[in-house]
């Protein structure tokens, strides 16, 4: 799982979205959650210009193929630039680095269940960032789905 999630993030490798997407719908099928709508965790513009594609968003959009749960990609935005998560060392300093680095810049979520997918979650601050966002914007509930978790 790390080797592919590695490819998909770091090498362009955009066409393993698809089979990973299926292992999240297999997930979610034993193991349903609340949710009307999809959300990726969103990447910087500056991160997004250097990638050249959100891996969460190619998650999501596949994932979507497949439960039939629009994918919202337009709400939740990253209005600041923080140092990749995989370079902080604790715990701390992964919820400093991401401490109001998320907001929803419209209503668009507003009384939704909302379904917010990542690649890897280590210690949760960026999921609990989101969430806090997206709360704040009225989502009703907000789930947290991750191909891996790192510990």
């Amino acid at each position: 799982m790390r080797q592919a999630i590695h490819q998909l993030k770091y090498r362009n490798l955009r066409a393993l979205a698809a089979p990973l997407a299926q292992l999240l719908n297999e997930y979610l099928v034993t193991h349903p959650v609340p949710g009307e709508v999809l959300v990726p965790v969103p990447l910087h513009p500056k991160r997004l210009r250097e990638r050249g594609y959100n891996q969460s968003a190619l998650l999501a959009t596949e994932l979507s193929k497949l439960t039939n749960l629009p994918v919202v990609a337009d709400c939740l935005i990253r209005q600041r630039h923080t140092f990749p998560q995989a370079r902080t060392a604790t715990v701390e300093e992964r919820r400093s680095n991401v401490s109001e680095a998320f907001i929803c810049c419209n209503d668009g979520l507003r009384n939704r269940q909302v379904i917010l997918i990542d690649d890897v979650a280590t210690s949760g601050a960026t999921l609990n960032a989101c969430a806090q966002a997206l709360k704040a914007a009225g989502a009703t509930s907000v789930w947290g789905l991750v191909m891996a978790r790192e510990i």
